[in-house]
Parts: structure tokens; sequence; C-alpha cells
């Protein structure tokens, strides 16, 4: 099918008038591993790759700032049914803090508010990023989008308004820093989900005593998926169609970590009706269920007391259009 199909404008209209150009949809179901670019929301290149791919379902696993670049997992069809999965994900970054400025928005985007001398040792350094490892507290940053009240937090700091908010309880797996220059640092975090590293740059930056802003940042892993993996858009857009369809990763790519389980046609069929089968399988919270002949994902579930109960099931739909993929 062609990428590009033209609609009738209907008679009446002037010759000089161009025709309008439409898109016409498809069913596409996978993952695309995005490298975002700085600059651009992750809706935006969420809807650049759906535009791209002619997709009828999109979605994402999780924003990145417009300031952040990196790993940004595009869900297409049936994907977008185990994306809150990689929401919860444990994740990487790398970051550069500014030492010495403190900014209105603990980033680079906004008005200096502070300065101060920056007289830190590598010794002093490391000793402080010791503070950060385990679980800490963070007071989640006015320039975020986290919601109060139905608003994002982000929306209250542009008008002026400054709203309480509660600490949160985050886990800092790893935290390695170095100095790239005399008045900045790059730092390596393994953490949890909801961390917000510009907080932690701000409160490191407290901690060394000269105050501290985010000046980039990247994220260069989630739930399994690495950096080194993605594409770019304008990668992307240099491909014709098919070219850019190799690069989508399976639906099931989304379950690492979960325990596989095939099903014959029997019971295949009765648990994408939604009902329980019993087998001789451990106990196990996170089950990926294929079906056999051919082998297809048909949804994830648990497993209690030799009872597999389904949790997220694909529709009859989309399990005939993978396996017609394949």
């Amino acid at each position: 099918m062609s990428e590009l199909v033209t609609a009738d404008l209907g008679e009446g209209k002037k010759s000089k008038q161009k025709d309008r150009v439409r898109i016409v949809r498809r069913p596409v179901h996978g993952v695309l591993l995005l490298d975002k670019s700085k600059g651009i929301s992750s809706n935006d290149a969420l809807q650049k790759v759906k535009w791209l791919l002619r997709a009828e379902k999109a979605g994402h696993t999780g924003t990145l700032d417009p300031l952040a670049t990196g790993l940004l997992p595009i869900c297409l069809g049936a994907a977008t049914k185990f994306s809150q999965m990689h929401l919860d994900a444990d994740k990487q970054y790398e970051a550069i803090a500014q030492l010495g400025i403190k900014t209105s928005t603990g980033d680079a985007e906004g008005a200096v508010i502070e300065k101060r001398e920056v007289n830190v040792s590598d010794d002093l350094l490391q000793s402080v990023l010791k503070r950060f490892h385990g679980e800490i507290e963070q007071v989640p940053p006015m320039h975020s989008a986290l919601k109060k009240d139905g608003k994002a937090l982000y929306e209250y700091a542009r008008a002026g308004i400054e709203v309480e908010r509660l600490a949160r309880r985050v886990t800092i797996y790893a935290v390695d820093g170095y100095f790239i220059a005399y008045d900045a640092i790059k730092i390596i975090v393994n953490c949890s989900k909801g961390t917000y590293i510009r907080t932690l740059a701000e409160d490191i930056g407290e901690a060394l005593g000269c105050g501290a802003h985010l000046s980039s940042l990247r994220r260069s892993a989630t739930g399994g998926f690495d950096v080194k993996e993605c594409i770019t858009i304008e990668d992307l857009e240099a491909m014709n169609e098919e070219q850019r369809l190799v690069h989508l990763l399976p639906v099931d790519a989304m379950l690492d970590g979960h325990v596989k389980i095939d099903l014959d046609t029997v019971d295949a069929q009765r648990f994408t009706n939604g009902l329980s089968r019993k087998g001789a399988w451990p106990d196990a919270d996170q089950v990926a269920v294929y079906g056999k002949n051919p082998l297809t994902l048909l949804g994830v579930g648990r497993v209690r007391n030799g009872e597999l109960h389904p949790d997220r099931l694909l529709s009859k739909l989309e399990i005939e259009q993978m396996t017609v993929a394949h």
C-alpha cells in the first residue's frame, strides 16, 4: 500500500488548488527505542514516530523533559498495553551539574537566582555522593509534571504560585561522579521510578556548599532497554518504510523478566476469553503467556497455587495481525 494517498477535494475547486495528502494508518505492533533529541517534547517525538510508521496507535513509557535526551521507548499497537510496566521500571541517567549557580527551575532553562564560589575537592565530592546512596527523600520540583488538584506543578510555577509538596521516598541504587571542569561534574545515576535528577543535582550542590543546577540530562537505560540500541528521528526520516520496520522490537520485548508459559490450542482460546487455567506451574507474579502453533503472545498474567490468572490480554484481532506479520 502506498504511504501517501491523495484525497479528492470534490468538484468546483480551482485547478490551481493543490490536492491534500493524508496518511493511511495501519496496524503496527512492536517497540521502537528512540534516542530523543534535545528541545523536543516526548509527545512530539511520539507523534513523529507514529507518523513515520503510519501506525494506528502509539504511546510511550514515561516522559523526558524537552531539555533531556536519550532513551524513549515508543510502544506501537499491542505494545501500548504493557507500557505501564515500564513506567514503574528502574532507570539510569547521565547528567551534568553546573556548580556555583542556582536557577529558578533547577536547570539551564531557568533564571539565575544565586551565585557562589566553587571550591570543591574530589575527596569532598566522593564523600558527598555517598550520602545519596540508598533510600532518600526528595521534594518534587515546582517545574515538574506532577499534578496537584488536577493541575501540573509547572502550571502553578509559570503563574508564579508555589504550592506545598510532600517529600517522596526514592531509591538511588548507585551514583558515581567526577569533575569535567573545576565547576562542573558529571554524575551517573541508577535509580527507582519517580527520581528527579534535577532535584538530586541541586541537593548535591547544596551538600557541596556551592549550590548547583542541572545543565544536561540523558536517560541511558530503562527497564532492560539501553540507549545503545536506539535510533534517532533523523535516521528514521532518512529510511524508507521497510527499513523503519526493521528497527521494531517485538511486543514481548516489553516483558523482560516475565516467566514464559505456553498453552495448547484449547487452553489458549480459553485464556484469551479471560478464563483462568490450571497447570503444573510454580507461583509467579509476572507471566508472559503464549499460544502454540504458531507461537504467539496472548497476554500477561500471574500464577497462584497452580492456577494461571489473566491480567492483560491482547485482542483476537491483535493476535491475528501479529501472527500474519511474522
